[in-house]
């Protein structure tokens, strides 16, 4: 009887084994690719956008990540972002049903991963004392022979990491570069300059576009925008005809993307500067009203924008001192929309004599600021711009309106025609037939090389060095709008990294509690050390030893001052007191509190099992 049970118990045991091995094969097979994403943001989810531009590619890409994993060793926090990483590119690559290939390399030092990836043109930073070098970039290659790089992987940009790789897997699927419409009544491209006699070589923002994009002039009496131009720059739209302005309007609803520069004072403009020297307003600025009054944007063509905080020194007269000039803003990473891709990594920005724009009443188009003025700004008459000898003088009566000023925003949603006469015509569009994306910016003057980059000649090439990021925020721009309305919606993503949110609650709690007791005491420690500096100084003065009165105020000085240190670094070891609490508090439950509730499960599990077992076996007798 006995053997008989082993053998069942055996056999048993042997047939569950045999079960649980199979199940873990087949649920293997059956769920293969499979994935939970239990994160609070989502992080490890791939976005819509990017599962259709992997989902529209219609020939395979290549992607390669190098990352040194030797050499990041002593690295964690850049080791856990280049996990982070990595499993963000096997998420794509387990999505895109082979499309996307993915090849994780480790570049070791003097190996031919080392070189392959110096080939594709990955950065490595330098790191540790013997100059080993560290790679982490992506780099990708198309069926066309593309090539393209993401050079260094920042952990500061995490947020636009989803953004980046969609970008260089779209880039890689383009077979030509894009078109770039560019009409403009200022004289930005290169041309005969009648000042000097000599062929110029037009502005530096000019030559980047034509060296990024096909640039192609686009006329100002147009009647129609070419079908094969992906994106739209006006540049000073100053009289526009009607028939160029229905033009854009068309363009625009059909999904093509504009970029628009306005300004209530074009200082690149020649009619700018006599209407300046005259003091005539209307010469030098540009609006597009029925357009922006279609889209829902306020904007005054007559009004400039200045900022007393972000104003410029600028030398007024060659003998005089430096003066700030409101109108001549620089601004800084606080002024930049850190959420979204064209302003998230610029650092300065030089405008001049700028507008702004406000959303209108009313329903109009999603209005976004990419770049605003301070708090301590406000608009004035454009006219006091005109032949100003002091700019300092723009300060009388400057009252500032304690608001941010809108000077770039990015427009986006759907929009009805702002021509509904013309609704007879053949092929008119009276609404955009996909969400609309354009940029505004209500200065000119930023294009021009003067407030962004010096330009020279050396060895007979012109060599430039910017001082101020216009260039890459009119590349960003036109870059981001010229991607599919699938990568413009990834944008930014939530980070990984989880703030200690409680943590930080008792943090500012404990500092309400303790800062202002820690104040009275400082200034009550000030206050004792300057009289006992002041009692000892005139015992000195008088070159006697200080009577017995005047020894025990010092000696009880000095131990009032020993008291009120004592407190002072009571209380500050008090601020943390809290969060020390909470730490003991939680290894408590885990050291103890967790094995004790599993031992307390256990024991009661076995006490039921027991009493089962012992009832079954009364019930057989």
């Amino acid at each position: 009887m006995r053997l008989r049970r082993r053998l069942m118990a055996g056999g048993t045991l042997v047939l569950m084994a045999l079960i649980f091995v199979s199940a873990l094969v087949i649920s293997g097979q059956a769920l293969r690719g499979a994935r939970i994403d239990l994160t609070e943001n989502r992080i490890y989810t791939v976005s819509e956008g990017t599962r259709q531009i992997v989902a529209g590619l219609e020939e395979p890409v290549s992607l390669y990540l190098f990352f040194s994993e030797s050499a990041a060793a002593d690295y964690p926090a850049l080791r856990t972002y280049a996990q982070r990483v990595r499993e963000l590119l096997q998420e794509i690559a387990a999505r895109s049903g082979g499309k996307v290939r993915l090849e994780v390399i480790d570049p070791l030092p003097f190996s031919e991963a080392e070189d392959r990836a110096t080939a594709f043109g990955l950065e490595p930073v330098p790191v540790g004392t013997r100059g080993q070098s560290l790679f982490l970039g992506l780099a990708g290659t198309g069926a066309t022979g593309a090539e393209t790089v993401i050079p260094f992987f920042q952990p500061d940009k995490e947020a636009f990491l989803e953004y980046d790789v969609a970008k260089l897997i779209q880039s890689l699927s383009a077979a030509q570069r894009p078109v770039v419409g560019m009409m403009s009544t200022l004289s930005m491209g290169p041309g005969f300059d009648p000042g000097t006699g000599q062929v110029s070589q037009g502005w530096v923002i000019d030559g980047e576009l034509r060296q990024l994009f096909e640039l192609r002039r686009v006329e100002r009496d147009v009647d129609s925008i070419d079908l094969d131009i992906d994106l739209l720059v006006v540049v000073h739209p100053k009289g526009l005809s009607e028939a160029a302005t229905y033009a854009i309007d068309q363009f625009v609803l059909g999904g093509g993307r504009l970029v628009v520069f306005v300004d209530p004072y074009a200082e690149s403009d020649p009619d700018g500067l006599a209407a300046s020297l005259q003091a005539q307003a209307g010469g030098a600025s540009s609006d597009l009203p029925r357009l922006f009054e279609a889209w829902g944007v306020r904007y005054d063509p007559g009004l400039a924008v200045l900022d007393a905080i972000t104003a410029l020194q600028v030398q007024a007269s060659p003998d005089g001192a430096a003066v700030r000039h409101p109108a001549l803003l620089g601004l800084g990473s606080e002024q930049f929309n850190r959420e979204d891709i064209v302003t998230a990594d610029l650092q300065a920005l030089n405008f001049a004599s700028s507008g702004y724009f406000d959303p209108a009443d009313g329903e109009g188009l999603s209005m976004e600021p990419l770049v605003q003025s301070s708090a301590a700004s406000a608009p004035v008459d454009v006219a006091r711009l005109y032949n100003l000898d002091d700019p300092d003088r723009l300060f009388d009566d400057f009252q500032p309106r304690n608001r941010h000023h809108a000077l770039a925003v990015r427009l986006s949603g759907r929009t009805r025609s702002a021509f509904p006469e013309h609704s007879g015509r053949p092929g008119h569009l009276a609404e955009s037939l996909e969400n609309a994306n354009i940029v505004l910016v209500a200065d000119t003057d930023l294009l021009s090389d003067r407030l962004w980059v010096q330009a020279r000649n050396f060895a007979g090439q012109r060599v430039t060095s910017a001082f101020a990021d216009n260039g890459n925020f009119v590349v960003n721009t036109i870059d981001n709008l010229l991607g599919s309305d699938e990568l413009i919606s990834v944008r930014t993503r939530p980070t990984s990294q989880r703030p200690f949110t409680v943590v930080e609650s008792l943090r500012r709690m404990a500092e309400d509690r303790f800062r202002s007791k820690e104040r009275e005491l400082q200034a009550e420690l000030l206050e004792t050390e300057r009289r006992l500096a002041a009692l000892q100084a005139e015992a000195g003065a008088g070159g006697a030893m200080p009577s017995g009165v005047e020894e025990a105020e010092v000696d009880r000085f000095q131990a009032q001052l020993l008291q009120l240190r004592r407190e002072l670094r009571e209380v500050r070891f008090q601020l943390d007191a809290d969060i020390d609490a909470l730490g003991a508090r939680l290894k408590a439950i885990n050291i103890i509190g967790v094995p004790l509730l599993v031992t307390v499960f256990a024991l009661g599990f076995a006490f039921w099992r027991a009493r089962q077992r012992r009832r079954a076996i009364e019930g057989t007798q």
